[in-house]
């Protein structure tokens, strides 16, 4: 079977979940839809990612926490937590500041959902990695440097 058909066949399984799902009144059709915010997933630097999102004026809050190790012995699938503790929480993005884009992720948070998000993501290197949080239509952030060793030896 070639690489095409194969990506074909995987992707038609995942639409086929989430249209069983829908069908089954267990997930509603707007949550099904994805969100592109193609300029912010593009955008090179933190500062540009930030803007495209709309969140250039992001301040420094308690209430938004990364959990993740200080010290990354595989920077292809570093795991990263997100959890906001602000009421009415819309959306959470974690951005690495180092990376070729400097957007990895976003997650948005229907309401009346407990905001706490995990992933992993990929690290070229050691970076600081930012979480930004929109709650209330004012966005927050929170930093955490990681450190990306090779094979494990430090760096």
């Amino acid at each position: 079977m070639n690489q095409s058909r194969r990506d074909a066949l995987k992707a038609g399984a995942g639409m086929g979940l989430f249209g069983l799902l829908v069908a089954a009144g267990l997930m509603k059709p707007e949550i099904a839809r994805a969100e592109w915010n193609k300029v912010a997933f593009e955008a090179k630097t933190l500062e540009e990612a930030l803007k495209a999102m709309g969140a250039s004026d992001a301040a420094e809050s308690g209430d938004v926490v990364i959990t993740a190790a200080d010290i990354a012995e595989n920077g292809a699938v570093v795991p990263v937590g997100v959890t906001s503790k602000m009421d009415g929480t819309q959306q959470i993005a974690i951005l690495v500041e180092k990376n070729p884009a400097a957007l990895a992720a976003t997650f948005t948070i229907p309401a009346g959902t407990v905001a706490d998000i995990s992933t992993r993501v990929k690290m070229g290197q050691t970076s600081d990695v930012y979480a930004v949080v929109k709650a209330g239509d004012k966005f927050y952030m929170a930093k955490k440097e990681i450190k990306v060793t090779l094979g494990g030896c430090g760096g």
